[in-house]
């Protein structure tokens, strides 16, 4: 709920919070071929607002008839929604799918404010034509993102005031302390077979560069997820921290396949509890993604956890086999030998 110089209650902008050092009469006096407005220099957005209202009040309406109007709305000097009142006809460019009067059944009262999606209102200058017969008139505002990470102590928070980002900062950070820890597992464990075990030199490389792709990826999951940006990239930085995680498993896999021969009982289980990270932590994104400001980001956090415990056990199992191996394989080498003088002393 916004409010006018004297207090009084502004209603119909509620999705958005509007900003000015004062209101302003935009127009002459009643009476004139100038159509008066209530004008704001700017209107502010938050990041979690779903719609965007941009206000467009006419006060001295004479015919209070739409059938006699015409608006235009303009984004840095284009048109991009109109109204023809005779023709009852609305022109919205393809932009803007969303946009729309915030009530048609108000216009005819001079209520003109438009309404959109939030990812559809991008910052910029923004105009309302208004013509009633031979009378026009025109008001202007500058629209503007407001990323806050903290409510304001001295103004307590409105239901459409949201002062949170959509992901809690903290636990941003977290999330992406948690994947660089799982990548630098999934290293150690390479790191152990290039030392310990003799295998083919194609199938490391193989792992290695699957590795290197899935590092680059999260490095650029974390500078998406934590920047202070637009929603829509913050998204898109965790869906790239938790969805790519499952080739963690594929890579895990085949990690094992080149330290054992046969995948043993403690392989399955290690490899079925990162299976388990993995679900809990795409739920949590599930729930997340959709949720402004999203409190279940504990949930992603769980599973990542659950995944991290399963890479360090991973490591573990796969430093304990190398060693193995390296106690078979002097014996190999001295049975080897062997055989080859047996074979000769019995021919």
């Amino acid at each position: 709920m916004l409010c006018g110089v004297d207090g009084a209650a502004l209603p119909f902008l509620d999705s958005c919070v509007l900003s000015s050092k004062n209101w302003n009469i935009v127009g002459t006096a009643c009476g004139s071929t100038q159509l008066v407005f209530n004008a704001v220099d700017f209107v502010e957005k938050y990041a979690c607002n779903d719609t965007v209202v941009l206000p467009c009040i006419v006060i001295n309406l004479k015919e209070n008839n739409d059938s006699s109007m015409h608006v235009s709305w303009k984004r840095q000097g284009q048109v991009f929604f109109s109204f023809s009142g005779p023709e009852q006809q609305t022109y919205r460019h393809e932009s803007v799918p969303s946009a729309n009067f915030l009530s048609k059944m108000d216009l005819s009262k001079g209520v003109a404010s438009l309404q959109l999606k939030n990812a559809e209102a991008t910052d910029g200058n923004y105009s309302c034509e208004v013509t009633e017969l031979n009378r026009e008139g025109e008001t202007k505002m500058e629209l503007r993102t407001r990323m806050v990470d903290s409510c304001d102590e001295e103004k307590p928070p409105t239901p459409v005031d949201k002062c949170e980002r959509q992901f809690d900062l903290i636990q941003s950070i977290v999330i992406s302390a948690l994947l660089v820890f799982i990548i630098a597992l999934c290293w150690a464990q390479l790191g152990v077979i290039a030392l310990k075990c003799e295998t083919v030199r194609k199938k490391k490389k193989h792992i290695t560069v699957a590795c290197s792709i899935f590092t680059v990826i999260a490095v650029v999951a974390v500078v998406l997820f934590i920047q202070d940006g637009s929603i829509s990239m913050n998204q898109i930085g965790l869906a790239f921290t938790i969805l790519p995680a499952g080739m963690l498993m594929v890579l895990q896999y085949s990690i094992f396949k080149m330290v054992l021969d046969d995948l043993t009982h403690k392989g399955y289980a290690l490899m079925g509890f990162q299976v388990v990270g993995y679900i809990v932590a795409v739920v949590g994104f599930a729930l997340s993604v959709s949720a402004c400001p999203s409190v279940l980001l504990s949930v992603v956090i769980a599973g990542l956890v659950v995944m991290a415990v399963a890479d360090l056990l991973a490591l573990v199992y796969v430093y304990s086999c190398s060693r193995m191996k390296d106690h078979q394989t002097p014996r190999k080498a001295v049975e080897e030998p062997l055989n080859d003088t047996k074979g000769v002393m019995l021919e």
